[in-house]
C-alpha cells in the first residue's frame, strides 16, 4: 500500500484535520515536542505509535533533510478516478495537462488551497507529477484541501464536461485572450500546462477559449505554479 510521506508542521497539521484516520505513526525532533504534542495525544487515543528521534534518524525517515523536524506516515491520498458524466461541480476546477515537476504541482495546489478551490483534475501520462512526497512537502497542506481527480484522457473529459464547466486553455496563443476579457457567467475549468510545452494540442483542441495573463514587461511568460497563482486569485 501506497504512503505519504509528509514532513513539516502545515503539512501534518493539515494531514490531522483533513484525513486524522490515515496517519500511521508520527517521527519528531526534540525541539518540535511543544508542537508535536496534539499529534501525539491523537495517537496514543488511536493506539498508534510516535517516537522522538535524533536529526540523523529523521533525516533517513524523511528520504530529505528538509523535513522542519516533523514527519508523519500516512496512508497514501490517491486521486479519484474522473467519472466525466458526473464531473465535481465547483466554480472552479484545476486542470493539469502534463505538470512534470511534482515541487510545481505542490505549489499550485498550495495557491489553490489558499484561494479556496475545491478540486483539481490531473492528467496521467508519462512524466505527469502526481501526488509525491516533494509535492505534500511543497503544497504545505494544500494538497489535503484538495478533492483529487485523474484520468488518461484528458480531451474526452473536458469535452464531456464541456455542458456544466466553461474549457478553458492556458496558453500564449494569438487566439488567446486576457484573463480580464474571460466571461466570468458560468463555472470554469482551467488547464495549465507542461512547463515547457505548455497545454497539448488535443487538449487545446478539446477546450471553448484560450486565455492568457497581460504582462507589461519583457519577460515572456511566467513559471506554471506563478502563473497558476495569479489565475487562481482572479477566478476563484
Amino acid at each position: 500500500m501506497k504512503t505519504d510521506t509528509l514532513c513539516g508542521y502545515n503539512a501534518v497539521a493539515a494531514a490531522f484535520a483533513c484525513r486524522p484516520d490515515a496517519i500511521q505513526r508520527l517521527f519528531y525532533l526534540a525541539e518540535q515536542k511543544i508542537s508535536a504534542g496534539p499529534f501525539c495525544a491523537a495517537l496514543a487515543a488511536a493506539k498508534k505509535p510516535y517516537r522522538m528521534v535524533e536529526a540523523a534518524e529523521l533525516e533517513k525517515i524523511a528520504g530529505t533533510p528538509h523535513h522542519g523536524g516533523l514527519v508523519a506516515i500516512a496512508t497514501g491520498k490517491a486521486p479519484t478516478i474522473l467519472d466525466p458524466r458526473a464531473p465535481p461541480r465547483v466554480k472552479l476546477l484545476l486542470v493539469l495537462d502534463g505538470i512534470g515537476n511534482p515541487h510545481n504541482l505542490g505549489a499550485i495546489a498550495r495557491s489553490a488551497a489558499y484561494f479556496g478551490v475545491k478540486a483539481m483534475l490531473i492528467g496521467e501520462g508519462i512524466g505527469h507529477a502526481l501526488p509525491s512526497d516533494a509535492a505534500f512537502r511543497t503544497a504545505e497542506g494544500g494538497l489535503e484541501y484538495l478533492d483529487l481527480y485523474r484520468t488518461r484522457d484528458l480531451p474526452r473529459a473536458l469535452a464531456m464536461m464541456d455542458p456544466y464547466y466553461r474549457t478553458v486553455a492556458t496558453s500564449l496563443g494569438k487566439e488567446a485572450m486576457k484573463l480580464d476579457d474571460l466571461p466570468r457567467d458560468r463555472p470554469v475549468a482551467l488547464v495549465l500546462g507542461n512547463e515547457e510545452r505548455g497545454v497539448s494540442a488535443p487538449v487545446l483542441a478539446a477546450c471553448r477559449r484560450e486565455v492568457k495573463i497581460g504582462g507589461r514587461g519583457k519577460i515572456q511568460s511566467l513559471n506554471v505554479a506563478q502563473a497558476a497563482a495569479v489565475f487562481i486569485h482572479a477566478l476563484a
